[in-house]
């Protein structure tokens, strides 16, 4: 191009002019900015999709690990492989870099791209933190429920979010409307797998009472340790085991299918047993989203209220299969770490996008502002070829005549010899 450099040819055109230089730079500039930040979420999400397929992995192990036709040399070997994938996934977050800064260990908090020519034209996106000690669930596990009408409340409020209960008399109903609003308040619920009488008293007593209506008769003579056995003797039947309480005369009762237990005629056998129990409520969050709220009444939960749980973290660092139960609770772990990850690679998919429209944006901009500072600086090519063409007709025409000025003299000398 051919600017017009000096301020005497245009001194409005040159200041206006200048102005678009420095957009066009700095927007030039820019787009190199928004291709980083591209090229930085392209390599974050790379190595999470990778940590992806090793949580994938370890999962299916410990679906593997659950069936018991395992040994417990087969889930050592199990476990030996899950320990590696965990291993892998926490170096994968501590190693991954962008430009020698470490990009998935939650050092960076916020990255700031400056995707524009002038202040505060920037892009800000998340730090990324997927060590394993950030992966997993974040749990808080209701005892067994006695009463018919589970909640004592109309509504259970989880995160500040309301889930509709008035007519949730069930576990099952509970589990369902905490679940409805779970996108909204990132707590989930499930129903317990386990149901427990904790500590119900025992009194040796003639009679009959029943377990899921099987019956088991007692003896004024019985022990303790008698009861327990006579109650064991039909689980078969009832589906409810029964072990030894805390004091010398508890009978702790349970199951693993996570079905009622409903005691009935106890009498005096079984002090305050004549009850229906009811599996409890685990609620779940995820671990790198910290303590949750839970308010409303449950019945004969710890204290009344959800809130007075105990939430307590499962990371994928403390996940192993060496027993059916560990590798049965490692699934809610890898289900929210696994949860955790795709959000992360989605945030960072949509950044990417994101980044991706601004430098066409960008483009687009920095081509028309380029146009019109030509038009302000740059030559007018028609007009000056049209200038160039006169003058040298001018020119040739001057020449022209001057050629023939000078030839009358010699003309007029021819004449006279």
């Amino acid at each position: 191009d051919v600017y017009k450099r000096q301020a005497k040819d245009d001194a409005a055109g040159l200041a206006i002019s200048e102005r678009f230089t420095t957009q066009i730079r700095g927007l030039n500039q820019a787009i190199r900015n928004a291709n980083d930040g591209v090229s930085f979420a392209q390599t974050a999400e790379g190595a999470l999709s990778t940590s992806s397929d090793a949580l994938q992995r370890i999962r299916e192990l410990a679906v593997q690990s659950i069936n018991d036709t395992n040994s417990s040399s087969d889930r050592q070997a199990l476990n030996n492989e899950v320990g590696q994938l965990i291993a892998e996934v926490n170096r994968n977050s501590n190693s991954t870099q962008f430009n020698g800064q470490n990009i998935l260990d939650g050092t960076l908090s916020t990255l700031t791209f400056q995707v524009g020519a002038n202040q505060n034209q920037t892009i800000s996106v998340d730090g990324v933190d997927s060590r394993t000690s950030q992966l997993g669930a974040r749990i808080a596990v209701s005892g067994s429920l006695t009463a018919t009408n589970i909640l004592a409340a109309t509504d259970l409020v989880v995160n500040g979010v309301t889930a509709t209960t008035s007519t949730s008399t069930t576990i099952e109903e509970v589990v369902s409307a905490v679940n409805a609003v779970s996108s909204s308040s990132g707590v989930q619920a499930l129903k317990n797998t386990t149901v427990n009488t904790d500590d119900l008293t025992y009194a040796a007593a003639a009679g009959t009472f029943t377990i899921n209506s099987i019956a088991v008769t007692g003896a004024a003579t019985d022990t303790r340790d008698d009861m327990v056995d006579k109650i064991n003797a039909v689980s078969t039947q009832s589906g409810v085991t029964a072990s030894a309480g805390t004091a010398g005369t508890d009978i702790v009762l349970s199951n693993t299918d996570g079905s009622n237990i409903v005691v009935a005629g106890a009498g005096a056998a079984i002090v305050g047993g004549a009850e229906t129990y009811n599996a409890g409520i685990t609620f779940a969050g995820a671990v790198s989203e910290g303590a949750f709220t839970v308010t409303g009444t449950l019945a004969d939960v710890a204290g009344d209220s959800p809130t007075a749980l105990t939430q307590v973290d499962r990371t994928l660092t403390a996940v192993d299969v060496l027993t059916s139960g560990s590798a049965n609770d490692a699934l809610l772990t890898l289900d929210f770490a696994l949860q955790q990850v795709s959000g992360l690679r989605a945030e960072l998919g949509a950044v990417q996008t994101r980044f991706e429209s601004t430098i066409s944006n960008l483009s687009i901009t920095s081509e028309n502002l380029s146009a019109a500072r030509s038009r302000i600086r740059d030559a007018d090519f028609a007009a000056e070829t049209a200038e160039l063409t006169r003058s040298q007709i001018l020119q040739q025409a001057g020449i022209a005549i001057l050629s023939q000025a000078n030839a009358q003299p010699q003309n007029v000398l021819a004449l006279l010899q």
